[in-house]
């Protein structure tokens, strides 16, 4: 079996205090959030902000202390079964104009609700709650 190791980041924004979710509209069909394979010598906070950029343009990126969460799934690529294992920070924006590149179908920003249900897998699902719980608690202004 191969490994692959991926991350990415739960992206908010502040809208006058209701927080809303960037989601990104994948070719296959599912919402999720930004992320990508970690490149060779890459650390994982490098390999998100990396991806964050260039899947949506967004450069700027507070990422929050205290955030890491992970996720991991099996899937095949033709005869390869594969582990994947993405990790996940939480970040938040200033800025809520995106340019999504050719990876992606679409992209948009939703409350915690609207977010929960259109995410398509459970697992990502799971860290989208433990994010807003966090955030729910965190010291620091949103």
């Amino acid at each position: 079996m191969k490994r692959q190791f991926s991350a990415g980041i739960i992206v908010y924004h502040n809208n006058g205090g209701e927080i809303r979710y960037l989601l990104l509209h994948y070719p296959g069909g599912h919402w999720d959030f930004p992320k990508g394979k970690i490149e060779e010598g890459e650390q994982k906070e490098q390999t998100a902000r990396r991806e964050l950029k260039e899947e949506t343009g967004l450069e700027t990126v507070e990422i929050l202390p205290g955030f890491e969460d992970h996720v991991e799934y099996f899937f095949r690529v033709k005869d390869d079964l594969y582990f994947k294992e993405v990790t996940f920070f939480l970040g938040k924006v200033d800025r809520t104009s995106i340019i999504i590149s050719h990876e992606h179908r679409a992209y948009k920003w939703l409350d915690f609700k609207q977010a929960y249900e259109r995410i398509t897998y459970q697992n990502s699902k799971d860290v989208l709650k433990r994010a807003d719980q966090f955030l729910a608690h965190y010291p620091k202004s949103l």
